[in-house]
C-alpha cells in the first residue's frame, strides 16, 4: 500500500498534458482559444472565474452571464504528442499547435473572445 506522500509525489511528477483547448459558446459559436503546458489548470480556472463572475475577458463573462453555464462547453482540442527524441521541445511543439488552431478557428471579433494570437497560459 502506497503512502499518501508517495501518491502525492507520483502525482506531482507525472507528465502533465500540454495542448490547446477552447471555451465555446454553443449559442453564438464564439470561442475562447487557449493553450497550456498543463491543460488541467486553465480549464478549471476559466470555469471557476466565470462561475464567480470575475473572468478577465469581459465579453466572455458577459455572454456567460447572459446565456448561462449550460451554453458553454470546455474542451481540449489537441494534446501535444510527446516524442522520445532528444531534439523534442514541448514548448516549440505547443507553439506549432497554437498556430494551427488559431488559423483554423480565427477566434477574434465576431468569431471569438480572443484579443490577439497570444493564447498560452501558465
Amino acid at each position: 500500500m502506497k503512502s499518501r506522500k508517495e501518491i502525492n509525489r507520483e502525482y506531482a511528477e507525472r507528465q502533465k498534458p500540454a495542448g490547446v483547448f477552447q471555451v465555446k459558446n454553443i449559442v453564438n459559436g464564439k470561442v475562447l482559444l487557449g493553450s497550456s503546458l498543463n491543460l488541467e489548470g486553465p480549464l478549471n480556472s476559466h470555469k471557476f472565474m466565470l462561475t464567480i463572475g470575475s473572468h478577465r475577458n469581459k465579453a466572455l463573462q458577459q455572454d456567460w452571464d447572459e446565456y448561462g453555464a449550460g451554453s458553454f462547453i470546455f474542451e481540449i482540442l489537441e494534446v501535444v504528442q510527446v516524442k522520445d527524441d532528444p531534439n523534442f521541445n514541448l514548448r516549440d511543439e505547443l507553439t506549432l499547435l497554437e498556430q494551427i488552431w488559431i488559423e483554423e478557428l480565427q477566434p477574434f471579433g465576431e468569431r471569438g473572445y480572443n484579443h490577439n494570437t497570444n493564447i498560452r497560459q501558465a
